[in-house]
């Protein structure tokens, strides 16, 4: 990817939702989920949540965001990575969920209303995973990787270029208390100059 990453200063970074425990050790961030929280509005469920936990830096138009986490994913629904928002009806989630006993891949997209979108990566099970999210004119660019595997493009979707948005690391635990996630990296660059790798 393009353009030079650095580390975003937790400290400057502000939570949405703080977690159960948040302990910042130099080295990482070790996150303790809430039970039953999460980021959903409305489709097929018919409830709207919004009590998951990320932890927020602005998100300018150019610019980049990278978040490193793992996590053991135990129960349904688990899952962490990187939010894009700008308010309770307009976010992106990106990241990996326990769905049907496999780690997904996947992103939600919820303009007034959320949407879903999954794969499978079972392979991702206990490794690192990487989530980039990259704003350019009116898009939001998110792509994830295993470990130093190449970048997979995981979702283009709309964003307003003028919309004030803020991006960073997240978690939730819709199905339980307990949930732990350990993030290693949250940096920010500029964004992305293409699509496609070139």
């Amino acid at each position: 990817m393009d353009g030079q990453q650095t580390a975003v200063d937790r400290a400057r970074a502000s939570w949405l939702n703080p977690p159960l425990d948040a302990v910042d050790d130099g080295d990482g961030l070790e996150v303790t989920a809430r039970g039953r929280s999460d980021f959903w509005r409305t489709t097929s469920y018919g409830f709207v949540r919004d009590d998951g936990h990320a932890l927020l830096t602005g998100f300018p138009s150019g610019t980049a965001v990278e978040v490193t986490f793992l996590a053991r994913f135990e129960e349904l629904y688990d899952q962490a990575g990187v939010m894009v928002r700008v308010d309770e009806r307009t976010w992106i989630k990106a990241g990996v969920e326990m769905s049907d006993g496999v780690p997904h891949l996947g992103a939600v997209v919820t303009r007034g209303v959320s949407d879903w979108s999954l794969s499978p990566v079972p392979e991702w099970a206990g490794r690192h995973v990487t989530v980039r999210v990259s704003r350019s004119g009116d898009a939001v660019t998110v792509r994830a990787r295993c470990d130093d595997l190449p970048w997979r493009l995981v979702r283009l979707a709309p964003l307003d270029p003028d919309a004030a948005a803020f991006a960073g690391p997240f978690c939730c635990s819709p199905q339980r208390e307990g949930l732990r996630v350990r993030f290693t990296g949250f940096t920010s660059g500029p964004a992305d100059t293409a699509l496609h790798p070139q």
